[in-house]
């Protein structure tokens, strides 16, 4: 299952838990789904390519945009210290359940609110990142899907000597605020694999160029991308830049063939 429908799953599940509540109240009010994400131009983004996946797996549970659920999209445009305002907007807005993909946005919700529903689909480990108790109880009231991005870094490098067997220098762009343990099972890979790791380091898209520059210095020879919110808000860059380093890349997510990877 794609992330999309993970999330859509994940969404769905959420509504469905509280179909009993909505149904009590005779749809009395739409129910107003907050969505705060990292990407840019929220409305524009979500609209190509979240939206009309869930519109019609809600649809399939009874849930119609403009008659009984209605979204507030919040983006932090690749700025996550914004992440704890638009969180505190979205709960002054009384929103009936928040949805996040981001990390960072999950902390900020899960901080501005003890009471409103919160749905995240994330690439880490969310015990790790301080958002639930455990995989098997959550506690509070926060939930949601991750998937095994940690565990797959060391099976990408894997992969990329496979390719290039003569390989010994592998530049690794990755962020700390998100990808730590994608960066820590890479190291233990690159160990058994006999390959020497430059770390890009990237917390913000205006690092990308200067990593690139870094690694070349390094003289890195391929390139392991990461899983995480700012990466994949910024895929064309990304690919763009490990075309003009000239550097073959492996990649996380297979749409970013799109971006021309």
């Amino acid at each position: 299952m794609n992330m999309r429908k993970l999330g859509s799953f994940a969404l769905c599940t959420m509504l469905f838990a509280l179909g009993s509540s909505a149904q009590a109240q005779q749809q009395a009010k739409l129910a107003t789904i907050g969505w705060l994400t990292n990407r840019p131009n929220t409305s524009e983004a979500v609209a190509a390519r979240g939206t009309v996946v869930l519109q019609r797996m809600l649809a399939e549970l009874g849930y119609v945009e403009g008659k009984h659920i209605t979204f507030e999209f919040r983006s932090a445009d690749n700025k996550p210290d914004r992440f704890p305002a638009l969180a505190d907007e979205l709960v002054r807005l009384k929103v009936d359940l928040i949805l996040v993909s981001d990390p960072n946005a999950a902390l900020a919700a899960k901080n501005a609110t003890k009471t409103i529903p919160i749905v995240f689909l994330l690439g880490g480990d969310p015990v790790v990142a301080g958002l639930v108790d455990s995989l098997a109880r959550p506690g509070g009231n926060i939930t949601g899907f991750t998937d095994i991005a940690g565990v797959l870094g060391g099976k990408r490098l894997e992969l990329l000597k496979e390719t290039i067997p003569q390989l010994s220098r592998v530049a690794v762009l990755w962020n700390p605020r998100t990808s730590p343990q994608q960066w820590k099972e890479s190291q233990l890979a690159a160990r058994e694999l006999g390959l020497q790791l430059h770390s890009i380091e990237v917390s913000s898209a205006d690092k990308y160029e200067g990593g690139f520059k870094e690694a070349a210095k390094a003289r890195s020879a391929a390139l392991a991308v990461t899983q995480g919110p700012l990466n994949n808000s910024n895929q064309k860059q990304i690919v763009n830049l490990a075309a003009k380093n000239r550097l073959p890349a492996i990649y996380p997510r297979s749409d970013l063939w799109k971006a021309g990877a």
